[in-house]
């Protein structure tokens, strides 16, 4: 068995990087001895690292790297049905079952991404809409808990454990395996209508007038814009392109994947580099001459266009930055939005990315994020103020009944987490229940006392 080793981890965001002891598993076996051992004292599956925040470091503690175990254990190709282990990545399973005519029921904006940590963070894409999030598509897992009993669970069987699990951030134990439900497709490809919008009243009115029409839709927002037109945008809505919308050169192999081009960012920039001048000269230019009208765009493209630069997160300098996002009531988003993204422009944080989606029904997940309405993610670089201004935002959200997202979350309050999750006494009695000696936290864990057992 591999030994113990120290490392430094941190988000995807890089803030509050922590040493930790991490051990790598090459089996279930192995898995089980690690998680049982007395020493550390706490342990937290870790799957690639992109959480954004400390939902998979443990500082002074045990880390579980679970990527070695992706084992892709069992395809059904004629229904669309796959099992596999927790390590395996969507990008794996992307180029896996594509070329048989299947695709994800729901992906995030990454292949980076294990499938063990978009169950425990429910993932949602941008179909949430129409189908929901991951939880809603997977019909069993295998979970390790903290006294290493091997367990399965579903909507069916043991469902408090598994909506406990769904969405959990790891802290009902380690998902070994599990059981997904996958959506058929004619081909590789997605036929996309990209249409501008002129600030965030239109953007949010196009969007209830035209997303029942699509199976996917986001909005790039400009968040650096003022005045009337701030919110304005670039809205992608699309749907599984048929053979027949294809290009000749296309029809002879539809379901082909060919492998996008990818650059790696080597260095982090100087911190500062991207400011209110840079990015919104960026997004000026992104806005007026980003084509309008339909096209049909390779799905990895569409889905995965961060992916195509390698260590983007280095934008941002060494001293990180935090990805924002809030989901609210239909009823308060547009006054919460603009309010979000004024107050944002207040304090001259330059945002490089944000991104708008609606919601739809809510997930049984305990600690569900997604509910009816619209969801927006903002990047915010780290300066000085940003402490305070991630204060006032979330006071912001509270305000407008929303919730912010935890597989993003760096900075966030005890007592504002739990005002916004109204079912997390439910959650601690089963964690409880499965992991009575406490050992699985993590630094999110402790910084939110989502385990607090009073």
């Amino acid at each position: 068995m591999n030994s113990l080793s120290r490392q430094r981890l941190s988000g995807w965001g890089q803030l509050n990087p922590a040493w930790c002891h991490v051990a790598r598993p090459r089996s279930r076996d192995e898995l089980a001895d690690w998680l049982t051992r007395r020493e550390p004292s706490t342990w937290i599956a870790r799957g690639l690292g992109r959480s954004y925040g400390d939902a998979a470091v443990n500082a002074n503690a045990g880390v579980l790297a679970c990527d070695a175990l992706r084992e892709l254990i069992e395809f059904d190709p004629r229904h669309g049905i796959l099992r596999c282990q927790a390590g395996v990545s969507i990008g794996q399973i992307v180029r896996h079952v594509v070329p048989h005519g299947w695709f994800l029921p729901v992906t995030p904006g990454t292949q980076f991404v294990t499938l063990g940590g978009a169950i425990a963070a429910d993932v949602h894409g941008k179909n949430h809409h129409l189908d929901g999030s991951l939880g809603r598509w997977i019909e069993q897992l295998e979970l390790l808990t903290a006294e290493g009993q091997f367990i399965r669970c579903g909507p069916d069987s043991r469902p408090e454990l598994f909506w406990a699990t769904v969405g959990g951030m790891g802290l009902t134990g380690t998902i070994c395996q599990a059981t997904l439900r996958l959506v058929p497709i004619e081909t590789s490809y997605v036929s996309v209508d990209y249409e501008k919008t002129a600030d965030l009243e239109h953007t949010l009115a196009r969007l209830e007038q035209t997303q029942q029409g699509y199976r996917y839709s986001i909005v790039w927002i400009d968040g650096l814009v003022r005045g009337r037109r701030l919110g304005r945008g670039i809205l992608m809505q699309g749907n599984p392109a048929a053979i027949d919308q294809l290009a000749p050169q296309q029809r002879d192999a539809p379901r082909s994947l060919a492998e996008p081009s990818a650059r790696t960012l080597p260095f982090h920039l100087p911190s500062g580099t991207l400011n209110r001048a840079t990015v919104g000269g960026l997004n000026r230019a992104f806005y007026a001459l980003h084509p309008t009208g339909r096209r049909t765009v390779d799905l990895r493209r569409y889905f995965y266009p961060l992916d195509t630069l390698r260590h983007w997160n280095r934008l941002y300098g060494r001293r990180g930055f935090v990805q924002y996002q809030a989901v609210f009531p239909a009823d308060t988003s547009l006054p919460a939005m603009v309010r979000l993204l004024e107050c944002a422009q207040r304090y001259r944080v330059g945002s490089f990315f944000a991104g708008l989606k609606s919601s739809g029904p809510e997930s049984p997940a305990m600690l569900a994020f997604m509910r009816p309405g619209h969801t927006i993610a903002i990047d915010l670089p780290w300066r000085r103020q940003l402490p305070a201004l991630i204060e006032e935002l979330d006071r912001l959200v509270l305000q407008h009944g929303g919730r912010l997202y935890l597989a993003k979350d760096a900075l966030m309050r005890p007592t504002t987490f739990a005002a916004m999750y109204p079912r997390l006494g439910e959650f601690r009695e089963v964690q409880a229940r499965f992991d009575p000696r406490a050992r699985i936290s993590s630094d999110l864990a402790r910084r939110l006392r989502i385990l607090d057992r009073g």
